[in-house]
Formats: C-alpha cells, structure tokens, sequence
C-alpha cells in the first residue's frame, strides 16, 4: 500500500514540471484505489487560461477516466492548499479525501470557510517542508 508521502511526492514532480515552464509550482493527482487516475501541473499561462490550475486539470482527467463527474472514492493530492476557485470544483465533484502539502495564506481556501463537501477528509502538511520550498524557490527566481 503507498502512502501519503509516496503520492505527493508525484505531485511535487508535476509542480516541478509547472516550473520549468514557467508556470506557478503546483502539481495534482488523483487516486482511487491505490492508483492515479488524473494528473494536473498549473498551465495558467501556457493554456492562458485562469482557470487551468492542476486540481482542475486533475479533476477532469480522473473525471473522464471513471466515466463520472463523482470522485467519491477518490483522494486528490496537491501540493498547494487549494484556492476558492477549485474548493468549489472539489464540492461539486463531491471528493472523498483531500491531502495538500503547504498551506497558502493569500488565497487558500480555508480562509474563506467552509467550502469543500461536508464528507471531504482533509489531511494537511503533508511533505509541507518540500512544497514550501519549491515555491519560495520559484518565486526568488522571478524577483531576479
């Protein structure tokens, strides 16, 4: 059985992905049944499209995967806490279990309230330490 750890740190390989293409370090997967069925890397600006932010792109890969618009039985691991745009597609999608890696004091969706399905499990911080850096990284590149 692969843990917690062992799926984020797929997404973090995905965000690295967002970054080298210049992109804001996030990477998504979703897994049902100990398998990834949808991936997603921010393509915000490769796509031009504010909306392409991987826990979307995730969500519609594993959506087209299962045949469904329900990932009940899913958990989507991301290594930025989501923002309010994608807390909603979460709702909607009516996700199992969420796990995200650093929180995100600026836009995170846990500062807006409650906003995911109330069957959602959250588990937070998961290789927080990796993810965090991985932004701070990014973002001093750009200030250069």
């Amino acid at each position: 059985m692969f843990s917690d750890e062992y799926f984020m740190a797929a997404a973090l390989r995905l965000a690295d992905e967002a970054a080298e293409a210049g992109e804001i370090p996030v990477g998504a997967i979703v897994v049902c049944r100990q398998t990834i069925i949808g991936k997603g890397k921010n393509q915000t600006e490769t796509l031009r499209d504010v909306t392409a932010h991987a826990e979307i792109l995730a969500i519609t890969a594993a959506s087209q995967h299962l045949g469904s618009k329900f990932l009940r039985d899913c958990t989507l691991y991301v290594t930025l806490e989501p923002c309010v745009m994608c807390a909603g597609a979460l709702y909607w999608a009516q996700l199992g279990r969420l796990v995200y890696a650093a929180a995100d004091e600026k836009r995170g969706y846990s500062k807006a309230g409650p906003l995911l399905h109330p069957k959602t499990k959250v588990t937070a911080g998961v290789l927080e330490d990796e993810a965090g850096d991985q932004l701070l990284r990014f973002f001093r590149r750009l200030r250069e």
